[in-house]
């Protein structure tokens, strides 16, 4: 990465930083602090074998009554994303921000007819762009944000 593009990304990364004194927690607030919490596929956290290094990512986690759903490829039969939600508590209507990536922005049409009416009369935020790459061999990958 060039020193320039760098230098923007710091200072990006910068600009949305919480101011320090903010981030520290009152005794009150820290009584009060949500949980982490991993939601697996199953209900059960997956065995690793001894030595096996952690997952790259979790595909499923909340926070307090926030729930953050990893990027699903186009590559599963049914619905993968709403699959997530009701497993956790959710469903398609809480969906609050939806990040949607193209393999193709010429796709930009057809990923409109078929999105829309999926989260109910008030559709979430929405962020579309066309990725230079889409994992596997999907035309889109989607990941949300939702509330439990």
């Amino acid at each position: 990465m060039n020193s320039k593009r760098r230098q923007i990304l710091k200072a990006a990364a910068a600009a949305a930083a919480i101011p320090a004194a903010a981030s520290i927690p009152t005794e009150a607030s820290a009584q009060q602090k949500p949980a982490k919490k991993v939601h697996y596929k199953d209900g059960k956290k997956p065995e690793r074998k001894p030595g096996t290094p952690p997952p790259m990512f979790n595909g499923a986690v909340s926070y307090g009554n926030l729930l953050f759903i990893a990027g699903k490829g186009a590559h599963y039969k049914g619905d993968e994303i709403e699959k997530e939600l009701v497993n956790a508590g959710s469903s398609m209507d809480k969906v609050l921000k939806c990040n949607v990536y193209l393999a193709d922005g010429k796709d930009y049409q057809a990923m409109n007819e078929v999105f829309r009416g999926r989260f109910g009369e008030e559709p979430p935020v929405r962020t579309t762009i066309a990725a230079a790459w889409v994992p596997g061999d999907s035309l889109v990958e989607i990941d949300v944000i939702a509330y439990i």
